[in-house]
């Protein structure tokens, strides 16, 4: 009943309320099903980065089968940041060219390449090129996938639909832990290049954007994209009458890719969303998830587990994923600014007491009664991270643009992210060896107050909003 509630009001939210009774009632499904499909390239990305995790312990151990130095690993766990970044740049460009699917399906192609790579890789070499290519996939794709779920999704469902990217990938990093415990080195990239593959044939199954379609001039098109996504029986002129609207007065104020890149900068509106696009991603980042996925197995073993490394992971992994999901169902009835104050304030109480557990272990303080509270708050920081900075940025990443600027400042954005990924994976052992662990979850904790204040007084409400209204408010903001 929840279900047919929620597709009524999302194919009657732009009629006179005289009309609304008299439509016929549809599923949901469309939209749901579109969504994961175009969220598969997060489940891959999440192979890609987490691959390291079950394989860099055994290609550094004495029984590897490809021998290297623990330096030659880290290198290969920061190279997919270096693809990352010179994938995300063109990504916008590429989607807003030859559509969001086809792209979807092409950034597809360097992680299944990279897989291929590895699977025959006999030196060092080979690891680091393979890397290097998946990275361009993941940095596409976290590109395009969320702007396609933006567009495709009714205003009622899209942070729902939005938080699929985050859920998949949780469940591809959970994909990798388990098979990284449970099947041989050859076969985990195996399964792992099955992955992709599988996600540029199911593309094929989805319509394209129907805001890319009317875009390009093709209103057949986008009327029957826009029909397989709300369903046969659904309304859609008025939606599609706003989108054309929006698109023409868009196609007014500029009228070359340069000017509309321009317009990033010089318009008030897209500022204002570039800034919001930039910090969320700044925080998700700084917020010290690396941090604390990296003390995980210690942690665990300081409240007394007998558990193995993988093992812990694995938990890890699947916290990640059960919150993910719930996340999915609470982000558009809280809201995007609730969950993301909640998210950041009690991250920093987590890492405070992180600070605290650590300060007093480097001072040789007896700590053996108090295992489980920085069990209790590795636990809590992840749910709370997964609930809010984890999938939110990714969702308001397909909301806060305008179409004409979409695919230029989500790779912006983008790109931000994975020089702050590299960044962190690079810089984060030396800063604990300068100034210690405590004094590094202090600074952690510091960076999500400030992330509480970014949230009050930058971050806008987006929850029930078509993406009209949201670059409505922006504008009004700046006024």
């Amino acid at each position: 009943m929840e279900g047919k509630k929620i597709y009524q009001e999302t194919c009657t939210v732009m009629l006179p309320e005289k009309e609304q009774n008299a439509l016929p009632q549809g599923k949901m499904f469309p939209q749901y099903t579109a969504a994961l499909i175009a969220t598969l390239g997060s489940f891959a990305a999440g192979t890609v980065m987490a691959w390291t995790s079950p394989t860099l312990p055994l290609l550094t151990g004495p029984s590897s089968p490809l021998p290297i130095t623990p330096d030659e690993g880290s290198w290969v766990g920061c190279l997919m940041a270096v693809g990352a970044l010179c994938g995300a740049l063109p990504a916008g460009i590429v989607a807003d060219t030859i559509g969001r699917r086809r792209a979807m399906q092409c950034v597809a192609l360097p992680m299944l390449i990279s897989w291929v790579l590895i699977i025959l890789a006999s030196s060092v070499g080979w690891l680091y090129a393979a890397r290097i290519i998946a990275g361009l996939g993941v940095g596409a794709v976290s590109v395009v996938a969320p702007i396609y779920v933006g567009e495709i999704a009714a205003s009622s469902i899209r942070g729902s639909l939005g938080g699929f990217f985050q859920m998949q990938l949780t469940i591809g990093i959970l994909f990798a832990y388990l098979f990284g415990a449970a099947v041989p080195y050859l076969w985990l990239n195996i399964l792992s290049g099955c992955v992709p593959l599988i996600y540029i044939i199911t593309l094929f199954f989805i319509p394209e954007s129907p805001q890319h379609l009317l875009a390009k001039n093709n209103r057949r098109e986008a009327e029957r994209s826009l029909r397989r996504l709300r369903g046969a029986g659904c309304y859609i002129d008025e939606e599609l009458r706003q989108m054309q609207t929006a698109l023409d007065r868009q196609r007014a104020e500029s009228t070359t890719q340069m000017e509309a890149f321009k317009s990033i900068f010089t318009e008030r509106a897209a500022r204002k969303a570039l800034l919001i696009g930039l910090g969320l991603m700044l925080f998700q980042q700084l917020s010290g998830i690396n941090a604390v996925i990296f003390y995980t197995v210690s942690i665990f073993e300081a409240a007394g587990s007998t558990l193995s490394p993988s093992v812990s992971t694995i938990i890890v992994g699947v916290v990640q994923v059960v919150v993910s999901f719930i996340a999915t169902l609470l982000v558009d009835r809280a809201g995007r600014r609730v969950l993301l104050f909640v998210s950041a304030s009690v991250m920093a109480l987590c890492l405070a007491a992180l600070g605290v557990y650590f300060h007093l272990l480097d001072t040789d303080v007896d700590v053996s009664s108090y295992g489980l509270i920085p069990l209790a708050s590795v636990v809590l920081f992840i749910v709370m991270f997964s609930v809010g900075f984890g999938p939110i940025p990714w969702t308001m990443l397909g909301e806060l643009f305008p179409a004409k600027i979409k695919g230029a400042a989500s790779a912006l954005a983008c790109v931000e992210n994975y020089v702050l990924v590299f960044t962190v994976t690079k810089s984060f052992q030396p800063l604990v060896e300068a100034v210690g662990s405590a004094a590094t979850f202090g600074i952690f904790a510091g960076i999500c107050v400030v992330a509480v204040l970014f949230t009050v007084f930058v971050v806008p409400e987006t929850k029930g909003k078509t993406l009209e209204e949201i670059q409505q408010e922006l504008a009004k903001d700046q006024e």
